[in-house]
């Protein structure tokens, strides 16, 4: 059981961690809404903005300026707890994958391999909390900003919506959440219990042997 528990989770991470890169490195984080009358599919990364005529297929993107240069605070942002989550992601998987019992790297020391796995679930829940804040905050800044054109009146020509780069980032995330859970809470209760950790007892003090007791009696006389 704990194995399968093991290399369901591992599975889990892998694809979680994918996920994030995906949307960390792809350009669709916001998609112009769709429009009968569009002619062009416009599409708004962290890193650049690509527009697709939809007639002929052609795609041209525009890089954004150096990262040391003034960006939106949704894109700033998001690229740093994004950036930090597949950091963390990644060292999680390799430390997982250490772990595993089908592996044969510390093979007689059972008790630091269910270490190490719980070491990941907790690495992979401090990424999952940092992805979902990032994909969150950029779908809420891109959510208001819709709300006060509308409310405003103003019409600029094309409504963003969230793109499937800002769904891939929270998927991703919350695959790490869940797999987060697996390693800590699952696996420790699914464990043999001989490889669990447990506090070492305080030896305890030897009862005196009869003789001593009537030494002791002996002497006091």
């Amino acid at each position: 059981m704990s194995a399968a528990l093991q290399m369901s989770a591992f599975g889990l991470a892998l694809l979680s961690t994918l996920f994030l890169l995906l949307a960390t490195c792809t350009d669709c984080w916001m998609v112009n809404a769709d429009d009968s009358l569009e002619i062009s599919h416009k599409c708004r990364g962290l890193w650049r903005e690509c527009v697709t005529n939809i007639q002929d297929g052609v795609r041209t993107c525009d890089q954004y300026d150096s990262i040391l240069a003034d960006h939106p605070v949704k894109i700033v942002v998001t690229r740093t707890l994004l950036i930090a989550a597949d950091l963390l992601a990644g060292l999680a998987l390799a430390t997982l994958l250490l772990g595993l019992d089908c592996i044969k790297f510390l093979k007689e020391e059972p008790r630091v391999k269910m270490k190490m796995c719980y070491g990941a679930g907790i690495i992979l829940g401090i990424g999952s909390i940092l992805g979902l804040v990032g994909s969150i905050w950029y779908a809420v800044d891109v959510y208001v900003e819709r709300a006060m054109l509308v409310s405003r009146n103003i019409f600029l020509g094309v409504h963003y919506d969230f793109g499937w780069s800002c769904w891939l980032g929270m998927a991703g995330s919350m695959g790490c959440f869940v797999t987060s859970i697996l390693l800590t809470c699952c696996l420790y209760t699914s464990a043999d219990p001989s490889s669990r950790w447990q506090p070492q007892s305080l030896p305890q003090p030897r009862s005196r042997t009869a003789t001593s007791k009537m030494y002791a009696m002996d002497s006091c006389v």
